[in-house]
């Protein structure tokens, strides 16, 4: 998405009650740019990660109003990340790329359905087969998703996170905040919502 100086993001006079009755956001108004870099600073309890949870759209359940500009993304990382244990570190990092990941699912099973007799012995299918052949190779090109794997790698790298391998469920809480923000940040969200960005 282009940059600008148009508000991107605005909350309105945004309330959050929990029951019965414990008031943690009151008549909160806050707007901002594309590429602001704002932190939320207050006590334990006062209200921050219901915040960040309005913004990020996860909670649902607020009094006022919210609005985003058409086109953005948001990507939001909790206190706690929540991963499937029974995956590994490049499992849950992928999940990042799902969309890369389909093109190029999709194109290894063309690539395999032209080997099939009902395929190459019937033309209109071989044809609306490399038609959408071409699509797709037009779409990974694009994206660059031949060189998932590598950037993969290079995000986990970055971030230190354990090796590719390694089960979920063998991770201290910190590796696993590190490969949730790989994850996200393979993403390319717009807006990224860091709770308790230290922690990460």
């Amino acid at each position: 998405m282009s940059e600008g100086k148009n508000i991107i993001f605005s909350l309105q006079g945004v309330s959050k009650v929990y029951p019965p009755s414990k008031t943690v956001l009151k008549d909160i108004y806050l707007s901002f740019y594309y590429g602001a870099k704002i932190g939320i600073i207050g006590l334990n309890g006062s209200g921050k990660s219901s915040l960040l949870k309005i913004i990020a759209g996860v909670e649902k359940d607020f009094i006022g109003d919210l609005s985003f500009t058409q086109g953005f993304s948001v990507g939001y990382l909790e206190q706690d990340p929540q991963l499937d244990d029974s995956k590994t570190v490049i499992e849950v990092v992928r999940e990042g790329a799902g969309e890369v990941t389909a093109l190029l699912e999709e194109y290894e099973k063309i690539n395999n359905d032209f080997g099939l007799p009902e395929v190459y012995e019937d033309a209109d299918k071989m044809e609306k087969l490399m038609a959408r052949q071409g699509e797709l190779q037009d779409k990974i090109d694009a994206v660059g998703a031949w060189e998932l794997d590598t950037k993969l790698e290079r995000s986990m790298d970055a971030l230190r996170t354990p090796e590719g391998d390694t089960p979920i469920k063998n991770l201290s809480g910190g590796e696993r905040r590190r490969v949730a923000l790989c994850r996200l940040l393979i993403q390319q969200p717009d807006i990224l919502l860091l709770d308790e960005p230290t922690n990460h």
